[in-house]
């Protein structure tokens, strides 16, 4: 069984800001499988369905962002989740727009929701999917809680319906090194 984990922060005036664009980039998995996600279980929005022959668990956690680790942990030990079957999709400023990377472990870096996730779990050894969003020209907090810009719009869009076939690519149980070539060479073009 797999968890796959999009972050980002429950409530209307989230929805379209550069930290949610885990819960975003699970949006477009669900209208390419034609599913939606409803359920509510260990502080998330889940899903629990089948993607070539695997089961996968969806979720969105609801915790607010900083708090992510709290649901995260708590699927895992729910689902008997292994790390190596877990991925977490998130927004990194240290990204160009456009750019996406796929890795196996790593620190959480700035983001506080990842550093939750790795304090709750105690360990940093699970795949990750993160989309950039730039450095911000202002404010931190104030970027990330801001909206996507509408010269943006597009280039999001594009990135991630290509970071939504990832995922599916992931649930299906393809190769993880083969996906993160893929992934980590793939650019957005006008």
């Amino acid at each position: 069984m797999f968890l796959i984990v999009g972050l980002g922060n429950p409530g209307d005036k989230y929805v379209r800001t550069m930290h949610n664009m885990g819960f975003m980039t699970l949006e477009k998995v669900m209208q390419k499988l034609n599913k939606s996600i409803k359920k509510k279980e260990c502080g998330a929005k889940t899903l629990i369905t089948n993607v070539n022959g695997n089961e996968v668990v969806f979720a969105m956690p609801q915790t607010f962002m900083n708090l992510s680790g709290e649901s995260v942990k708590s699927l895992m030990l729910k689902y008997k989740i292994k790390l190596c079957d877990m991925l977490v999709i998130y927004d990194d400023i240290d990204l160009e727009k456009g750019n996406l990377r796929f890795r196996k472990q790593g620190s959480g870096g700035t983001h506080n929701g990842m550093r939750n996730i790795i304090q709750c779990i105690g360990n940093a050894s699970f795949n990750r999917l993160r989309v950039g969003v730039s450095k911000p020209e202002y404010n931190l907090i104030d970027y990330v809680l801001s909206n996507i810009k509408k010269e943006d719009e597009d280039l999001f869009s594009n990135v991630l319906d290509k970071a939504a076939d990832f995922v599916i690519d992931f649930a299906s149980g393809k190769n993880i090194d083969a996906i993160m070539n893929e992934c980590n060479s793939y650019k957005y073009v006008k």
